[in-house]
């Protein structure tokens, strides 16, 4: 079978596809995969903040757009890229093993931050989460691929970035340090792949089934479920993780969800378990929005 499989041209998104594509060859006798490089709105930007280009979407809609109409048969993507509404005619296919979902402050480390250190970051999230607990920090604009945003370390006291990104490029170096949840309650399907094929190719659908993993399915839905909750128009800088409480694929998870003011001096998080990742993620920004003052915050941004 021959699959032909979209991505963005950057090293990090090669590494991704190049993985989904070795999973493939090992699941799938027979498999063999062609890579169609795509540019995206998010790639053809670079100097851009991706909250003023749109958010959510623009580095995929392009990707997207390559199977729809078809030049590729999958598309390959980091899931926390996606919209939180899948692309009609399309469908999330598979979700392979998920990688360490935690950001990483690169340059310091977190507990040794001076007062007043600058950060580079370009996610209003990691912003918002670290000057809830550091108001004295500053903040400057960080774009670019993985190696740009690398060389800005010098000119700053440290930049964020996903662990993942760093772990997969075999980046992580000894100035690398890994926030934990509680400190920065990371971005939606972060460290994860969400590979999609057309809705009516079920061959192909049928393939990618065998890379998919369960428990990173089940996390990564309950977590698209509250950003789904959430809303479209909430353009305040929300986060969740879902993680198993166990090794049965099928056991309890463990759901925090977190909205937060773009300055960071409010930001309201709930945690909670159950079965149900989908109606997990739901209740949880159910509560947050109704119970715990998000949908005044959204009114006031």
């Amino acid at each position: 079978m021959r699959v032909r499989l979209a991505t963005r041209g950057s090293a990090l998104a090669r590494w991704q596809t190049d993985r989904v594509i070795a999973r493939l060859e090992e699941e799938v006798l027979g498999t063999e995969c062609e890579v169609v490089v795509v540019s995206t709105t998010g790639d053809r930007n670079p100097d851009t903040p991706i909250h003023e280009m749109g958010g959510q979407g623009v580095f995929v809609a392009e990707v997207q757009t390559a199977v729809l109409d078809g030049r590729a048969d999958v598309a390959v993507h980091s899931a926390k890229d996606l919209p939180a509404t899948t692309c009609e005619g399309l469908t999330l296919a598979a979700v392979p093993e998920r990688a360490d979902p935690r950001d990483a402050l690169v340059g310091s480390r977190w507990a040794d931050l001076v007062e007043g250190a600058v950060i580079a970051t370009g996610s209003i999230r990691r912003r918002a989460h670290l000057a809830h607990h550091r108001p004295d920090l500053e903040f400057q604009e960080l774009r670019g691929n993985i190696e740009t945003r690398l060389r800005r370390v010098s000119d700053v006291d440290a930049i964020v970035m996903a662990k993942a990104a760093l772990d997969r490029l075999g980046l992580i170096s000894p100035n690398t340090d890994p926030l934990e949840p509680e400190v920065l309650l990371p971005q939606v399907a972060q460290g994860a792949l969400a590979v999609e094929c057309r809705s009516d190719d079920l061959l192909i659908a049928d393939a990618l089934s065998a890379i998919e993993d369960p428990i990173a399915r089940r996390t990564v839905d309950a977590e698209r479920a509250f950003l789904a909750e959430m809303g479209a128009g909430c353009n305040l800088p929300v986060a969740a993780y879902a993680q198993s409480a166990s090794t049965n694929p099928q056991g309890d998870l463990i759901f925090t969800g977190a909205l937060a003011s773009l300055d960071g001096t409010t930001l309201l998080r709930e945690e909670r378990s159950g079965s149900d990742g989908v109606a997990l993620g739901q209740e949880v920004a159910r509560h947050l929005l109704d119970h715990r003052g998000g949908r005044d915050l959204l009114l006031a941004q």
